[in-house]
């Protein structure tokens, strides 16, 4: 796969730059950050360049792009925590869309995301789980009507700014996938920030009730689906981390040149040289894994995709950890206050080891496609 930007890639990543410098600074990202309601205008923003059509097929109008230029669009959107649900809407829940067989789904909804009118989320963990992908609580049940889903999901990812939710089940006990919408009759969502300066929310179904046409996939197409979408968003995961480590290092080069200590600048210390090194080191480390984790969505066997993006994932938490902590130690006592963003870069990067499973889970997972094969 080659990286390499083409013309087309190009003018998306500037035109992106230039957008978010003019519209995620510093005061306007904290602003949207303490409000549970999406900001429309930020996010009809980032769907008139057609980073909410990226991944929605040219037949349902979007751009039908792949995942080298998802590569392009999360490292700019990551080098300024643009922390609008791109990547559970646009990224993770279009890709479960766009694996469904219902024509009601794919002809409406995928459209609409494309055009930004349309916002979704994957409700999928419950209760006391930290990684599965089966639900235990939540159920469904068939009537000559459609679907009566009971049940209850935690840590939904922009789950309070969603139009639609995209929730897991038991049908007859298989796992099935279902499009709820947010205001629905017996839909209860409780909204939180999350110590990264994102949102999620906590969602309780009691009886709702659901039209036939609502069901993406059940049985063996739902849990492809599902994983098909997680490892898209882990991906563009990996590739936010890796622009945010690079717009760290960068402050961290610059506060260092600027501090001075002894009538010295600190980057004049030699010890503070190794550090900065260390750090670029590391930056380059999580670059790469960013090209392995998009490089591992191409696979077209599940077992080898799986494998390399959870190895990406791995490897980008060590390192967004890594470069955090070292920035916030170069900064000293400053970098921890919320004068500066680089604590909002170091607590973003800190979490990317929790995000769409822990490392724990994606190291077992690595493990058990090595063995397999």
């Amino acid at each position: 796969m080659d990286f390499t930007y083409n013309d087309e890639q190009r003018m998306l990543a500037d035109s992106l730059r230039k957008l978010v410098a003019d519209n995620w600074s510093f005061d306007a990202r904290r602003a949207r950050a303490a409000n549970p309601e999406l900001d429309r205008l930020a996010w009809q923003s980032l769907a008139d360049l057609g980073v909410t059509g990226l991944l929605v097929p040219e037949a349902s109008g979007g751009f039908g792009e792949g995942a080298n230029t998802l590569l392009v669009t999360q490292l700019e959107l990551g080098r300024s925590l643009v922390a609008e649900p791109i990547i559970p809407s646009a990224v993770i829940c279009t890709t479960v869309l766009a694996q469904s067989d219902n024509p009601a789904i794919v002809d409406t909804c995928l459209g609409q995301m494309a055009d930004g009118t349309l916002v979704c989320a994957l409700a999928y963990l419950e209760g006391s789980q930290r990684n599965s992908l089966t639900p235990v609580e939540t159920r469904a049940e068939q009537s000559a009507s459609g679907y009566t889903i009971s049940g209850a999901k935690k840590l939904v990812w922009g789950g309070a700014q969603a139009d639609r939710l995209i929730v897991s089940a038991l049908l007859n006990d298989a796992l099935a996938l279902f499009l709820v919408p947010a205001d629905a009759q017996g839909v209860a969502v409780t909204d939180f920030p999350t110590m990264d300066g994102y949102r999620c929310a906590n969602v309780v179904l009691n009886g709702v009730v659901l039209p036939d046409d609502a069901l993406i996939a059940v049985g063996e197409d739902a849990e492809k689906a599902l994983e098909l979408g997680l490892d898209f968003g882990v991906a563009a995961l990996c590739a936010h981390a890796a622009g945010a480590m690079e717009t760290l290092v960068q402050t961290t080069v610059e506060y260092l040149k600027t501090r001075r200590q002894f009538g010295r600048p600190l980057v004049d210390f030699q010890a503070l040289q190794h550090k900065l090194a260390e750090m670029l080191v590391w930056q380059e480390h999580g670059m790469s894994m960013a090209y392995v984790a998009a490089r591992g969505l191409a696979e077209h066997d599940a077992g080898d995709r799986a494998r390399q993006v959870s190895a990406a994932k791995v490897a980008i938490a060590e390192a967004g950890r890594f470069i955090g902590e070292h920035a916030v130690q170069l900064h000293g006592g400053i970098g921890v206050t919320r004068e500066l963003d680089v604590g909002d870069y170091f607590k973003w990067l800190t979490y990317v080891s929790y995000l769409l499973g822990s490392t724990d889970y994606h190291l077992t997972r690595v493990e058990q496609q090595v063995f397999a094969a």
